[in-house]
């Protein structure tokens, strides 16, 4: 076991390490501001959000591989989701990217799942709820889409 306490050690610095450089390496003088290479990625078009994105998929991967438990890759999923989608829209992406830091805060969930033996147990019951609401969402997509269609075609059969 303290082997394994050793690799999961291991594995957290070279994560962390990782994270500082997407999102906290530089600091603005005179204040206490920091970014990484993420956000500048990012003013990139495509190619950097590409790479950026390949480097937090990486550190999820490695925390995978170090057996980390479903509820907290969940998490760490979610914090890459959120900042892959909020980060590709134009302008506001690029700030958000200074803001949001995703690969520091999948390395807080990390410290607390290894050192506090927080987010641990089953993903099971959150997947359900997603996909659930999922479901829905697309159901009431397509529903309204239907009425669009039903509406576009009545007005151009009034023509």
């Amino acid at each position: 076991m303290q082997n394994n306490n050793k690799k999961n050690q291991k594995d957290l610095e070279r994560i962390e390490q990782i994270a500082e450089l997407m999102d906290s390496k530089f600091k603005i003088p005179g204040t206490n501001f920091t970014f990484g290479l993420d956000p500048l990625l990012g003013l990139i078009p495509v190619v950097g959000d590409m790479a950026s994105m390949s480097i937090s998929a990486l550190t999820i991967l490695a925390a995978a591989r170090s057996g980390a438990g479903t509820l907290i890759l969940l998490k760490m999923i979610g914090n890459f989701v959120v900042d892959a989608l909020v980060g590709a829209i134009p302008f506001l992406g690029d700030i958000f990217d200074f803001v949001f830091k995703a690969n520091r805060r999948n390395v807080r969930l990390l410290r607390q799942y290894y050192q506090e033996d927080r987010h641990t147990g089953s993903a099971t019951p959150v997947l359900a709820v997603v996909m659930l609401v999922l479901i829905s969402v697309l159901c009431l997509i397509a529903f309204l889409l239907y009425h669009v269609l039903v509406w576009i075609n009545a007005a151009f059969m009034a023509l």
